[in-house]
Order: structure tokens, then sequence, then C-alpha cells
């Protein structure tokens, strides 16, 4: 099997403090200025990093991000400085709002989960009766989550936010108008191609002042895809939607027993299953950029970083 890249030790000049280690990103601090964030080939879901790494997904990740990020700057500021590795971005240092902004399109996932046990309001935001899963809803809605170090996010309503001033009345509102604005673009580009935009989530924070996008935007990790081709016709039959998203590893755990929950066993992730799952990935990255993804250089990944993130912070 191909080469993954799971866990990561540079020492990169200027650095600065602890190594943040996400559940797929490592995020180091260079001079409290910039954020090398090198995307992992690892995989989490239902907020566990599971076992095994899988090929080329940090680059998948990574290169959708940039290019989405390029796609929606003038829709707002973003982080990105630099992707001077296929693995790697780098970008403003800034204030993070511990807020997930999760926009949904579409009745999908863990939010129809809720709604077929009963739930007729989720984060505050009202459901209409009679939606079946996957149906659009109709309208966007923003169902936020706040940004969890470790263990779960938690879902949280707009009120609460504001009232616990997790974030500024002021600054909520031009994020959920971002959010929303980003949603829309979004859409537009998967429509361009023959897919759906279903839900996605937007991570923000504050730089000079200023409200900025930060984080991977529309990658198969952060949002889920439907094909529009055949959508109609699924939905009207009750059958599953055929997608483009990590769902499709949720559902084989569930399968398997699994949803996170303590004492459930992670069922064995063998390589023929790991590369299945890559090429998910790299067909996600195939369908939405309309390029053909070319694999990196992967005989010592971490030296190739090394090497090419040096390179870039000479310059930068």
């Amino acid at each position: 099997m191909a080469t993954t890249l799971t866990n990561t030790d540079f020492r990169f000049p200027d650095q600065k403090g602890e190594v943040y280690h996400g559940k797929v990103r490592d995020v180091y601090n260079i001079a409290d200025k910039y954020l090398v964030m090198v995307a992992t080939d690892r995989i989490s879901a239902f907020d566990v990093v599971l076992p095994k790494g899988i090929p080329f997904k940090g680059q998948v990740l990574n290169q959708i991000a940039a290019q989405f990020l390029d796609a929606t700057s003038d829709i707002v500021p973003n982080w990105k400085v630099a992707v001077p590795d296929p693995m790697v971005t780098i970008g403003l240092r800034c204030e993070p709002f511990r807020i997930e902004m999760i926009v949904r399109g579409y009745l999908a996932g863990s939010a129809w989960r809720e709604y077929a046990a009963g739930a007729r309001e989720i984060c505050g935001v009202k459901l209409p009766e009679g939606l079946r899963e996957n149906e659009k809803l109709p309208h966007p809605i923003i169902t936020p989550t706040t940004k969890a170090d470790a263990g779960h996010d938690e879902n949280i309503s707009r009120e609460e936010i504001i009232r616990r001033g997790i974030v500024s009345q002021e600054d909520y509102e031009q994020v959920e108008r971002y959010a929303l604005a980003l949603f829309e673009r979004g859409t537009e580009m998967a429509a361009s191609r023959g897919l759906i935009l279903v839900d996605t989530k937007y991570e923000f924070g504050k730089h000079d002042g200023k409200v900025i996008l930060i984080d991977e935007i529309h990658t198969p990790d952060s949002s889920r895809y439907f094909y529009a081709d055949g959508y109609a016709e699924r939905l009207a039959a009750g059958e599953p939607q055929k997608q483009l998203s990590k769902e499709f590893v949720r559902k084989w755990l569930m399968d398997h027993g699994f949803m996170g929950k303590a004492g459930q066993q992670v069922p064995e992730m063998t390589d023929e299953y790991c590369r299945e799952v890559s090429e998910r990935y790299i067909e996600l990255y195939e369908h939405i950029t309309g390029e053909k993804f070319l694999r990196g250089d992967e005989k010592d990944l971490a030296a190739r970083i090394d090497s090419n993130v040096k390179d870039c912070l000479k310059v930068i």
C-alpha cells in the first residue's frame, strides 16, 4: 500500500510553543506570525481518529481547500499565504473563534438522525414536519457547534453563542453572512461539476481586528456532496443518495457496530479498505476540481515536507 503520513514532529525555523495535533491536521506556530498546517493522512469519524492512515488523503484535502480558498477570496479574506507542499498550507496566525459554522442545504447525516428521532429544532433552528432523508431544505440553515480541542463538538444555538460571549453579536452576524455566501458559492461550483453541496462547515477567526476565514473549506472531510444525476429519482424512491463525502466511512463504521461510544471497538481497517477510501477521496478531488489528481512523491513524505516548508519560510 502507498505510504501514509500519520504523525509529524518537525522543527522549523522560528518555531514557537507546542505543536497542535488535531484530529487530522498538525499545526506549527512560526514566530507568532504564521501557521504551518500539515494535512496528514489521518482519518477521523465520530470525533475518533481511526488507527490507519489513508494514502493521499492529506494531499487531497490540502489541495481542494487551497483551490476553494482562492475561489472565495472575493467573498471573505482568508488565512492562506502559500502552499509549499501538496500536504501543507502556510497561513496567517489569528485568534480563532471557538465555534464551527455548519451550513446545511439538505436534511442529511447527523441532522437527519436527530430529525428521525423526533427533533424538530436543531441548534435553535425550527424544521417543518414531513421532511424526508436527503430532502432539500426550504433554505440553507446554520447549525453551529462548539469547537472542542478534544472529544466531541457540541451543538449550540446562535443565541447561546452570543449570550455566553463565545463570539460577539457583531462578529457572529458577520460570520453568518460570510458562511451563507460561501455556501452559495460552493453550491454553484459543485453544480458546475454535476454535484450537490449538501452541507459543510466553516471556521473563522480574527487577524488585525478583521474576521477572516481559516482552516479547510469544501473538502470531503468538511463537506458532504451528492451526485446531481439521479438525485430526484433516488429521493422519490426512498433510496440512499450516491455521495462523495466521509459519510460512507461513518456508515461502514456504524454497520460494524462503532459510533465512537465508550466500549466500542474500531473495526479492522484492511489495506484493501484503506485503498478503497483513498480512491473515493481522489474521486471527489477530480469531480470537484475538474482536474486529474497528480499523486505527490511519496518516497519520504516527512523529508519532502520539511524541505519544502523551510524553503518557503525563507521567502515569505
